[in-house]
């Protein structure tokens, strides 16, 4: 016989004894998995890879205390370091909120309208990336001088970086069930409303991690500032490694930027939002219905070509006049052929590391939620707004007192493209990674398979394209990188982006013109796959 105050436990027992969900059993569908914690090897990996990206903070610690914290903080103090903060976040946010707007405004005429040409413009806009910072300034400035300064830095920093933005939006706009943006119009809201309200904040992730890329690669760019003669915080770095055999006010001033780059990720990572970005529902997602764009057809031509004629056509008719204008005692086909398979072979390098570096982070950081995801995040993004000679220094540092044998060795330069663009591979496999469902990665942890099995026969076949398009983009950034190939090159060894610098810094430009091309001509390859993989 039961009595009421024993159905009552009876019942409490009940609750709190009813089976759970069995370990290893798939999750509900769309349920992100972020209570789990990454397998050890993967961990292990992801841990060496931020460790390589956190390297050049150990020797910015050393060398930014070696004279005691006072001197240290007197110099981050100075009211010149304080106006070159300003310059360089005054010159990021322009050029962030131009390249959002190129970026967004060209995704949406490529992907979702009935746009004449969509797959040849969604190529062109990207070719903008085989173009190096410095040669977008200095064909600006030869044409119009009168651009130096903050102009003509924001204008070339935003023709060659707007790009970043347009390839994640672009492919998250291909992913998205156009059936939430149906539903929104059949309610009576009007296109406009309806990308505002309901597109818009599905593109946020992709468009904050764009602007994310481009915000680090504008604080740490050197040459196009350097052409323009603009100061910020690179130039100022370089200026103070030249003038002085004493290196702790650069270095005072590179923690600066550390400290900026924690912030900016932190940032990012909020703007992103806690929902998941792979769809779960059943069946395929149907394409969406172009929309047409009526009277507005030729302006949208005319703003396509205007931004493409900007950012391309124009460096390449610069260096075609420097071409023409130059005699033929300038072109010396032998190096420049030498050269160019060095520039191919040192950039393949750099791109397979940083790319094998970047997939632990990138899976971490897409299916794993907590403080050591985040900080291994953090972490990678640690030397990409860095200048590049501050890297070129700290690894420079390391093997002189560490491992000798890797000085002035092209290990060391691989090394230091990986610390450089780690950012750009983890970015294109987190998005990558965040678009295969993980339910499926549920389902073969209840077959019974090992999480390096899921890793390397669910996910990785999934992620495939997007971690590819990863590895392209930073092949084309490796073969454009200046400063720290500058210091780390060994003996002899020269790139096109070296020897375009070196002509071009004595004055000769016609000499440099041919580099130019061919730096151009190159990268504009894998580019030109990349757009053509994201139609």
């Amino acid at each position: 016989m039961t009595t009421p105050g024993s159905s009552v436990r009876a019942r409490h027992d009940t609750r709190r004894t009813r089976p759970s969900r069995p370990a290893g059993a798939p999750a509900p569908a769309g349920r992100r998995r972020t209570g789990s914690r990454p397998s050890w090897p993967l961990l292990l990996t992801a841990c060496a890879a931020a460790a390589l990206a956190v390297l050049p903070l150990g020797y910015l610690g050393v060398r930014a205390l070696e004279r005691g914290p006072a001197f240290a903080w007197d110099v981050v103090a100075d009211e010149r370091t304080g106006l070159l903060l300003l310059r360089s976040l005054g010159l990021a946010v322009v050029v962030v909120a131009v390249c959002l707007l190129l970026g967004v405004s060209l995704a949406w005429l490529t992907v979702r309208t009935a746009l004449p040409g969509a797959r040849a413009w969604s190529v062109l806009v990207t070719l903008p990336l085989a173009v190096p910072s410095y040669v977008a300034a200095f064909a600006w400035l030869s044409a119009a001088p009168w651009l130096a300064g903050f102009t003509g830095a924001a204008l070339a920093m935003t023709l060659v970086s707007f790009p970043y933005v347009y390839l994640p939006v672009a492919a998250a706009l291909r992913g998205i069930d156009p059936a939430q943006e149906e539903v929104s119009r059949s309610l009576g809201h009007g296109p406009l409303r309806t990308f505002l309200r309901v597109t818009l904040p599905q593109l946020r992730p992709a468009a904050a991690g764009g602007g994310l890329l481009v915000t680090l690669y504008v604080l740490s760019d050197f040459g196009a500032v350097s052409l323009m003669r603009y100061d910020t915080f690179t130039r100022g770095i370089y200026t103070s490694y030249r003038a002085s055999f004493d290196r702790t006010p650069a270095a005072a001033l590179s923690a600066v930027l550390v400290v900026m780059t924690v912030a900016l990720v932190a940032t990012e990572a909020r703007t992103r939002g806690r929902a998941g970005h792979a769809r779960t529902g059943t069946g395929t997602a149907r394409p969406a219905v172009p929309v047409a764009l009526g009277r507005l057809r030729l302006p949208a031509l005319a703003w396509c070509a205007t931004v493409v004629v900007a950012a391309v056509g124009f460096p390449l008719a610069v260096l075609g006049y420097w071409l023409a204008a130059g005699s033929s005692a300038a072109w010396e086909p032998a190096l420049l052929t030498d050269t160019a398979l060095t520039t191919l072979g040192v950039a393949a390098a750099g791109a397979a590391l940083t790319t094998l570096l970047a997939l632990p982070v990138g899976v971490i950081a897409a299916r794993h939620r907590g403080r050591t995801a985040h900080l291994l995040e953090q972490a990678a993004y640690a030397g990409h707004a860095l200048p590049g000679i501050t890297v070129a220094l700290a690894l420079v540092f390391f093997a002189v007192r560490y491992a000798r044998p890797l000085y002035q060795e092209l290990p060391l330069l691989v090394c230091a493209y990986a610390v450089l663009f780690l950012p750009v591979a983890v970015a294109a496999t987190r998005a990558a990674v965040l678009q295969a469902p993980p339910v499926l990665e549920d389902v073969a942890r209840s077959l019974g398979r090992s999480p390096l099995k899921v890793l390397r026969e669910v996910t990785l076949p999934l992620a495939a394209p997007g971690v590819a398009a990863g590895a392209a983009l930073t092949f084309v950034v490796c073969m454009k990188e200046l400063p720290a190939t500058l210091l780390l090159r060994p003996t002899g060894m020269d790139t096109l982006a070296t020897r375009l610098w070196t002509e071009t810094g004595a004055g000769s430009f016609a000499a440099a013109a041919p580099y130019a091309a061919a730096l151009i001509l190159l990268a504009a390859v894998p580019s030109y796959l990349l757009g053509r993989h994201r139609t």
